[in-house]
Protein backbone atom coordinates (compact mmCIF):
# COMPACT_ATOMS: atom_id res chain seq x y z
CA UNK A 1 0.00 0.00 0.00
CA UNK A 2 1.47 3.57 -0.65
CA UNK A 3 2.11 5.73 2.19
CA UNK A 4 3.61 8.56 3.68
CA UNK A 5 3.98 11.15 6.70
CA UNK A 6 1.19 14.36 6.64
CA UNK A 7 1.06 17.10 8.64
CA UNK A 8 -1.56 16.57 11.55
CA UNK A 9 -2.18 18.76 14.46
CA UNK A 10 0.96 20.50 14.19
CA UNK A 11 3.06 16.71 13.84
CA UNK A 12 3.72 14.28 10.87
CA UNK A 13 1.31 10.88 10.94
CA UNK A 14 1.84 8.36 8.71
CA UNK A 15 -1.55 8.15 6.17
CA UNK A 16 -1.88 5.52 4.10
CA UNK A 17 -3.98 5.42 0.70
CA UNK A 18 -7.52 3.91 0.78
CA UNK A 19 -9.19 5.39 -2.50
CA UNK A 20 -9.75 3.75 -5.89
CA UNK A 21 -9.26 6.20 -8.54
CA UNK A 22 -11.81 7.39 -10.89
CA UNK A 23 -10.18 6.71 -14.22
CA UNK A 24 -10.63 8.90 -17.32
CA UNK A 25 -12.51 8.21 -19.56
CA UNK A 26 -13.94 10.33 -23.20
CA UNK A 27 -17.16 11.19 -23.17
CA UNK A 28 -20.13 13.13 -25.27
CA UNK A 29 -21.91 16.29 -23.35
CA UNK A 30 -24.96 15.10 -25.09
CA UNK A 31 -24.80 12.31 -22.75
CA UNK A 32 -25.30 14.46 -20.19
CA UNK A 33 -28.40 15.71 -18.97
CA UNK A 34 -27.19 18.59 -17.62
CA UNK A 35 -25.23 21.63 -19.14
CA UNK A 36 -22.27 21.52 -17.30
CA UNK A 37 -18.85 24.07 -17.32
CA UNK A 38 -15.89 23.63 -15.57
CA UNK A 39 -14.36 27.00 -14.36
CA UNK A 40 -10.63 26.55 -15.28
CA UNK A 41 -7.20 27.18 -14.18
CA UNK A 42 -4.45 29.10 -15.62
CA UNK A 43 -0.91 27.29 -15.71
CA UNK A 44 2.03 29.27 -15.08
CA UNK A 45 5.01 29.63 -16.74
CA UNK A 46 7.73 28.69 -13.99
CA UNK A 47 10.77 29.81 -15.52
CA UNK A 48 9.71 32.75 -16.73
CA UNK A 49 11.97 36.15 -15.60
CA UNK A 50 8.86 38.02 -14.32
CA UNK A 51 7.62 39.87 -10.97
CA UNK A 52 5.14 36.77 -10.16
CA UNK A 53 3.41 39.51 -7.37
CA UNK A 54 3.14 42.02 -10.50
CA UNK A 55 3.45 40.55 -13.97
CA UNK A 56 1.82 36.65 -15.01
CA UNK A 57 3.87 34.62 -17.14
CA UNK A 58 1.32 32.08 -18.16
CA UNK A 59 2.17 28.68 -19.64
CA UNK A 60 0.07 28.34 -22.93
CA UNK A 61 0.74 24.78 -23.59
CA UNK A 62 -0.19 23.42 -20.83
CA UNK A 63 -3.15 26.12 -19.92
CA UNK A 64 -4.52 25.37 -23.52
CA UNK A 65 -4.00 21.33 -22.66
CA UNK A 66 -6.58 21.84 -20.01
CA UNK A 67 -8.98 22.80 -21.68
CA UNK A 68 -8.98 20.17 -24.17
CA UNK A 69 -8.85 17.37 -21.30
CA UNK A 70 -11.81 19.10 -20.34
CA UNK A 71 -13.61 18.86 -23.34
CA UNK A 72 -12.40 15.40 -24.17
CA UNK A 73 -14.59 14.09 -20.38
CA UNK A 74 -17.74 16.24 -21.97
CA UNK A 75 -17.36 19.31 -20.16
CA UNK A 76 -17.66 22.76 -20.75
CA UNK A 77 -15.22 25.47 -20.16
CA UNK A 78 -15.80 28.68 -18.48
CA UNK A 79 -13.08 30.70 -19.69
CA UNK A 80 -10.93 33.40 -18.00
CA UNK A 81 -13.49 33.20 -14.82
CA UNK A 82 -12.21 33.84 -11.19
CA UNK A 83 -11.00 29.79 -10.99
CA UNK A 84 -8.40 31.70 -13.64
CA UNK A 85 -7.14 34.06 -11.01
CA UNK A 86 -9.47 36.55 -12.71
CA UNK A 87 -8.95 39.72 -10.71
CA UNK A 88 -6.36 37.71 -8.44
CA UNK A 89 -3.09 37.95 -10.86
CA UNK A 90 -5.07 37.77 -14.15
CA UNK A 91 -5.46 40.87 -15.92
CA UNK A 92 -7.97 41.82 -18.77
CA UNK A 93 -5.02 42.17 -20.65
CA UNK A 94 -4.31 38.35 -20.19
CA UNK A 95 -7.45 37.61 -19.88
CA UNK A 96 -8.35 38.87 -23.16
CA UNK A 97 -5.34 36.62 -25.12
CA UNK A 98 -6.53 33.91 -22.88
CA UNK A 99 -10.05 34.49 -24.26
CA UNK A 100 -8.77 34.47 -28.03
CA UNK A 101 -6.59 31.38 -27.89
CA UNK A 102 -9.41 28.93 -26.23
CA UNK A 103 -11.97 30.17 -28.57
CA UNK A 104 -9.66 29.39 -31.24
CA UNK A 105 -9.18 25.71 -29.57
CA UNK A 106 -12.63 25.45 -29.41
CA UNK A 107 -13.31 25.90 -33.09
CA UNK A 108 -11.29 23.39 -34.24
CA UNK A 109 -13.60 20.54 -31.90
CA UNK A 110 -16.89 20.60 -33.25
CA UNK A 111 -19.44 20.94 -30.53
CA UNK A 112 -16.35 22.25 -27.75
CA UNK A 113 -18.52 23.99 -25.18
CA UNK A 114 -16.96 27.30 -24.32
CA UNK A 115 -18.80 30.75 -22.52
CA UNK A 116 -15.76 33.50 -21.67
CA UNK A 117 -15.80 35.85 -18.47
CA UNK A 118 -16.63 39.44 -19.80
CA UNK A 119 -16.55 42.25 -17.03
CA UNK A 120 -15.20 45.42 -16.04
CA UNK A 121 -12.07 43.99 -13.96
CA UNK A 122 -9.69 46.86 -16.78
CA UNK A 123 -11.40 49.91 -14.93
CA UNK A 124 -10.45 50.31 -11.21
CA UNK A 125 -12.74 51.27 -9.03
CA UNK A 126 -12.70 54.96 -7.77
CA UNK A 127 -14.62 57.80 -6.36
CA UNK A 128 -14.86 59.50 -9.65
CA UNK A 129 -16.10 56.45 -11.56
CA UNK A 130 -19.52 57.09 -13.29
CA UNK A 131 -22.31 54.16 -13.76
CA UNK A 132 -21.47 55.25 -17.32
CA UNK A 133 -17.78 54.86 -17.38
CA UNK A 134 -18.83 51.16 -15.80
CA UNK A 135 -21.43 50.53 -19.03
CA UNK A 136 -18.44 51.45 -21.28
CA UNK A 137 -16.36 49.12 -19.54
CA UNK A 138 -18.90 46.21 -20.13
CA UNK A 139 -19.12 47.32 -23.68
CA UNK A 140 -15.46 47.55 -24.31
CA UNK A 141 -14.80 43.57 -22.96
CA UNK A 142 -18.41 42.58 -24.43
CA UNK A 143 -17.18 43.92 -27.99
CA UNK A 144 -13.84 41.81 -27.38
CA UNK A 145 -15.63 38.56 -26.36
CA UNK A 146 -17.89 38.68 -29.09
CA UNK A 147 -15.46 39.96 -31.81
CA UNK A 148 -14.14 36.54 -31.22
CA UNK A 149 -17.34 34.49 -31.51
CA UNK A 150 -17.32 33.90 -27.98
CA UNK A 151 -20.33 33.59 -26.19
CA UNK A 152 -20.18 35.88 -22.61
CA UNK A 153 -20.71 34.90 -18.84
CA UNK A 154 -21.30 38.76 -17.62
CA UNK A 155 -19.42 38.88 -14.84
CA UNK A 156 -19.84 40.99 -11.82
CA UNK A 157 -18.23 44.20 -11.63
CA UNK A 158 -16.43 45.61 -8.67
CA UNK A 159 -16.57 48.86 -9.78
CA UNK A 160 -20.28 48.81 -9.88
CA UNK A 161 -20.48 47.52 -6.51
CA UNK A 162 -18.04 50.83 -5.42
CA UNK A 163 -20.63 52.77 -7.55
CA UNK A 164 -23.97 52.30 -7.41
CA UNK A 165 -26.29 53.93 -4.75
CA UNK A 166 -28.86 51.45 -4.90
CA UNK A 167 -30.88 48.96 -7.12
CA UNK A 168 -31.32 51.29 -9.72
CA UNK A 169 -28.13 51.73 -10.59
CA UNK A 170 -27.73 47.76 -11.21
CA UNK A 171 -31.36 47.84 -12.97
CA UNK A 172 -29.54 50.77 -15.25
CA UNK A 173 -26.14 49.39 -16.06
CA UNK A 174 -27.43 45.36 -16.96
CA UNK A 175 -30.32 46.45 -18.69
CA UNK A 176 -28.25 48.94 -21.00
CA UNK A 177 -25.72 45.60 -21.56
CA UNK A 178 -28.47 43.05 -21.99
CA UNK A 179 -30.69 45.14 -24.56
CA UNK A 180 -27.06 45.27 -26.83
CA UNK A 181 -25.73 41.79 -26.44
CA UNK A 182 -25.54 39.44 -29.45
CA UNK A 183 -26.82 36.55 -28.25
CA UNK A 184 -28.11 34.95 -24.25
CA UNK A 185 -25.37 35.70 -21.67
CA UNK A 186 -24.95 33.60 -18.61
CA UNK A 187 -25.24 36.27 -15.48
CA UNK A 188 -22.75 35.71 -12.33
CA UNK A 189 -23.57 36.94 -9.59
CA UNK A 190 -20.13 36.02 -7.59
CA UNK A 191 -21.17 36.46 -3.73
CA UNK A 192 -18.95 38.64 -1.33
CA UNK A 193 -17.24 35.08 0.28
CA UNK A 194 -15.80 34.91 -2.84
CA UNK A 195 -14.32 38.34 -3.50
CA UNK A 196 -15.67 40.78 -0.15
CA UNK A 197 -15.22 43.70 -2.90
CA UNK A 198 -18.69 43.09 -3.96
CA UNK A 199 -20.19 42.68 -0.68
CA UNK A 200 -23.89 44.46 -1.57
CA UNK A 201 -24.16 43.55 -5.15
CA UNK A 202 -27.57 44.41 -6.39
CA UNK A 203 -27.71 47.14 -4.35
CA UNK A 204 -28.46 45.55 -0.65
CA UNK A 205 -25.78 43.60 1.64
CA UNK A 206 -29.43 41.22 2.49
CA UNK A 207 -28.77 38.85 -0.88
CA UNK A 208 -32.67 38.15 -0.64
CA UNK A 209 -33.23 41.74 -1.41
CA UNK A 210 -30.50 41.74 -3.68
CA UNK A 211 -32.20 38.56 -5.56
CA UNK A 212 -35.10 40.51 -5.88
CA UNK A 213 -33.49 43.27 -8.63
CA UNK A 214 -31.25 40.51 -9.55
CA UNK A 215 -35.13 38.66 -10.90
CA UNK A 216 -36.39 41.63 -12.08
CA UNK A 217 -33.46 42.67 -14.08
CA UNK A 218 -33.76 39.03 -15.60
CA UNK A 219 -38.02 39.24 -15.89
CA UNK A 220 -37.67 42.32 -18.08
CA UNK A 221 -34.42 40.74 -20.37
CA UNK A 222 -35.34 37.00 -20.32
CA UNK A 223 -34.62 36.58 -24.24
CA UNK A 224 -30.90 37.74 -23.42
CA UNK A 225 -30.22 35.85 -20.63
CA UNK A 226 -29.62 32.22 -21.33
CA UNK A 227 -28.65 31.50 -17.66
CA UNK A 228 -27.55 32.55 -14.36
CA UNK A 229 -24.99 31.30 -11.86
CA UNK A 230 -24.88 32.18 -8.03
CA UNK A 231 -22.35 31.47 -5.84
CA UNK A 232 -23.55 31.97 -2.67
CA UNK A 233 -22.62 28.83 -1.14
CA UNK A 234 -26.40 28.66 -0.02
CA UNK A 235 -28.27 25.51 -1.31
CA UNK A 236 -31.23 27.26 0.19
CA UNK A 237 -31.05 30.89 -1.62
CA UNK A 238 -30.05 29.17 -4.81
CA UNK A 239 -33.28 26.71 -4.67
CA UNK A 240 -35.50 29.83 -3.89
CA UNK A 241 -34.02 31.93 -6.70
CA UNK A 242 -34.26 28.60 -9.34
CA UNK A 243 -38.47 28.27 -8.85
CA UNK A 244 -38.74 32.13 -9.74
CA UNK A 245 -36.78 31.94 -13.01
CA UNK A 246 -38.39 33.03 -16.35
CA UNK A 247 -38.81 29.50 -18.40
CA UNK A 248 -35.90 28.63 -20.73
CA UNK A 249 -33.46 30.60 -18.31
CA UNK A 250 -30.73 28.16 -16.74
CA UNK A 251 -29.81 28.01 -12.77
CA UNK A 252 -26.31 26.77 -13.49
CA UNK A 253 -24.65 25.89 -9.78
CA UNK A 254 -22.05 28.11 -8.37
CA UNK A 255 -22.13 26.40 -5.04
CA UNK A 256 -19.01 24.43 -4.06
CA UNK A 257 -20.45 23.44 -1.06
CA UNK A 258 -23.91 21.58 -1.89
CA UNK A 259 -23.43 20.87 -5.86
CA UNK A 260 -24.17 17.28 -5.85
CA UNK A 261 -27.69 17.53 -4.41
CA UNK A 262 -28.74 20.62 -6.54
CA UNK A 263 -27.17 18.84 -10.25
CA UNK A 264 -29.88 15.83 -9.08
CA UNK A 265 -32.56 18.21 -8.35
CA UNK A 266 -35.87 17.80 -7.06
CA UNK A 267 -39.82 17.10 -8.26
CA UNK A 268 -39.43 20.86 -9.01
CA UNK A 269 -36.32 21.35 -10.95
CA UNK A 270 -32.68 21.12 -11.22
CA UNK A 271 -29.66 23.43 -11.68
CA UNK A 272 -27.24 22.83 -14.18
CA UNK A 273 -23.72 23.58 -13.14
CA UNK A 274 -20.76 26.11 -13.56
CA UNK A 275 -18.49 25.33 -11.16
CA UNK A 276 -14.44 25.55 -10.22
CA UNK A 277 -14.84 22.46 -8.11
CA UNK A 278 -15.15 20.45 -11.49
CA UNK A 279 -11.44 21.60 -12.52
CA UNK A 280 -10.33 19.00 -9.75
CA UNK A 281 -12.53 16.48 -10.30
CA UNK A 282 -13.25 16.75 -13.77
CA UNK A 283 -13.28 12.80 -14.41
CA UNK A 284 -15.28 12.04 -11.26
CA UNK A 285 -18.06 14.84 -12.44
CA UNK A 286 -17.88 13.52 -15.97
CA UNK A 287 -18.49 9.92 -14.75
CA UNK A 288 -21.27 11.17 -12.31
CA UNK A 289 -23.10 13.30 -15.05
CA UNK A 290 -23.20 9.77 -17.27
CA UNK A 291 -24.78 7.73 -14.78
CA UNK A 292 -26.98 10.37 -13.36
CA UNK A 293 -28.09 10.63 -17.17
CA UNK A 294 -28.76 6.57 -17.60
CA UNK A 295 -30.87 6.91 -14.77
CA UNK A 296 -28.43 5.31 -12.48
CA UNK A 297 -29.40 8.27 -9.43
CA UNK A 298 -27.90 6.04 -7.04
CA UNK A 299 -24.55 5.80 -8.63
CA UNK A 300 -24.68 9.73 -9.25
CA UNK A 301 -24.30 10.23 -5.50
CA UNK A 302 -21.59 7.60 -5.11
CA UNK A 303 -19.35 9.03 -7.00
CA UNK A 304 -19.96 12.73 -6.50
CA UNK A 305 -20.51 13.03 -2.97
CA UNK A 306 -17.30 12.17 -1.89
CA UNK A 307 -16.07 14.63 -3.60
CA UNK A 308 -18.42 17.33 -1.88
CA UNK A 309 -16.06 17.28 1.70
CA UNK A 310 -12.81 17.59 -0.71
CA UNK A 311 -14.67 20.77 -2.36
CA UNK A 312 -15.72 22.08 1.13
CA UNK A 313 -11.96 21.94 2.08
CA UNK A 314 -10.52 23.49 -0.86
CA UNK A 315 -13.30 26.12 -0.93
CA UNK A 316 -13.28 26.97 3.02
CA UNK A 317 -12.49 30.44 4.37
CA UNK A 318 -10.85 32.59 3.30
CA UNK A 319 -12.82 31.46 0.55
CA UNK A 320 -11.41 33.59 -2.59
CA UNK A 321 -7.88 31.58 -1.86
CA UNK A 322 -9.74 28.23 -3.49
CA UNK A 323 -7.76 28.37 -6.59
CA UNK A 324 -4.58 27.26 -4.27
CA UNK A 325 -6.03 24.05 -4.13
CA UNK A 326 -7.27 23.75 -7.07
CA UNK A 327 -3.99 24.21 -8.70
CA UNK A 328 -2.04 22.02 -6.48
CA UNK A 329 -4.40 19.22 -7.20
CA UNK A 330 -3.53 19.92 -10.84
CA UNK A 331 0.25 19.00 -9.86
CA UNK A 332 -0.68 15.84 -8.08
CA UNK A 333 -2.34 14.74 -10.80
CA UNK A 334 0.19 15.01 -13.21
CA UNK A 335 -1.32 18.21 -15.08
CA UNK A 336 1.37 20.82 -14.64
CA UNK A 337 5.05 19.74 -13.62
CA UNK A 338 5.19 22.80 -10.77
CA UNK A 339 3.13 24.19 -7.78
CA UNK A 340 3.63 27.79 -9.07
CA UNK A 341 0.78 30.16 -9.66
CA UNK A 342 0.56 33.96 -11.07
CA UNK A 343 0.56 36.24 -8.35
CA UNK A 344 2.48 33.71 -6.20
CA UNK A 345 -0.65 32.35 -4.86
CA UNK A 346 0.72 29.01 -4.54
CA UNK A 347 1.47 30.45 -0.84
CA UNK A 348 -2.55 31.74 0.43
CA UNK A 349 -2.90 28.05 2.01
CA UNK A 350 -0.70 26.61 4.56
CA UNK A 351 1.17 23.26 4.29
CA UNK A 352 -1.31 21.69 7.00
CA UNK A 353 -4.35 22.58 4.80
CA UNK A 354 -3.01 21.03 1.82
CA UNK A 355 -2.27 18.09 3.68
CA UNK A 356 -5.71 18.01 4.46
CA UNK A 357 -6.67 18.45 0.98
CA UNK A 358 -4.38 15.25 -0.13
CA UNK A 359 -5.82 13.03 2.31
CA UNK A 360 -9.48 13.94 0.86
CA UNK A 361 -8.96 13.80 -2.55
CA UNK A 362 -7.28 10.27 -2.15
CA UNK A 363 -10.73 9.15 -0.17
CA UNK A 364 -13.02 10.87 -3.27
CA UNK A 365 -10.74 9.02 -5.70
CA UNK A 366 -9.72 12.18 -6.86
CA UNK A 367 -5.65 11.05 -7.49
CA UNK A 368 -4.97 9.73 -10.61
CA UNK A 369 -2.31 7.90 -10.02
CA UNK A 370 -1.58 7.36 -6.35
CA UNK A 371 2.53 7.10 -6.74
CA UNK A 372 2.80 9.83 -8.58
CA UNK A 373 0.79 12.18 -5.87
CA UNK A 374 2.50 10.88 -2.80
CA UNK A 375 5.78 11.64 -4.96
CA UNK A 376 4.95 15.03 -5.39
CA UNK A 377 3.14 15.14 -1.88
CA UNK A 378 6.53 14.78 -0.33
CA UNK A 379 8.29 17.49 -2.48
CA UNK A 380 6.06 19.91 -1.61
CA UNK A 381 6.56 18.61 2.04
CA UNK A 382 10.26 19.03 1.42
CA UNK A 383 10.56 22.47 1.06
CA UNK A 384 7.52 23.40 3.64
CA UNK A 385 8.89 21.86 7.01
CA UNK A 386 7.69 18.59 6.29
CA UNK A 387 10.12 16.63 6.57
Amino acid sequence: MVSLDLPLEGKLVPYQLTGSPIPLQKRDAAAFPRVAFAAAHVVADPLADNDPWLTPAIDWERTLAFRHRLWDLGLGVAEAMDTAQRGMGLGWLEARELIRRALAEARGRPGALIACGAGTDHLAPGPDVSIDDIIRAYESQIEAVEAEGGRIVLMASRALAAAARGPDDYIRVYGRILSQVKEPVIIHWLGEMFDPALEGYWGSGDHVEAMKTCLEVIAAHAAKVGGIKISLLSKEKEIVMRRQLPRGVRMYTGDDFNYAELIAGDEKGHSDALLGIFDAIAPVASASLQALGEGRNGEFFELLEPTVPLSRHIFKAPTRFYKTGVVFLAYLNGLQDHFVMIGGQQSARSIAHLAELFRLADKAGVLADPELAVARMKRVLAVNGGE
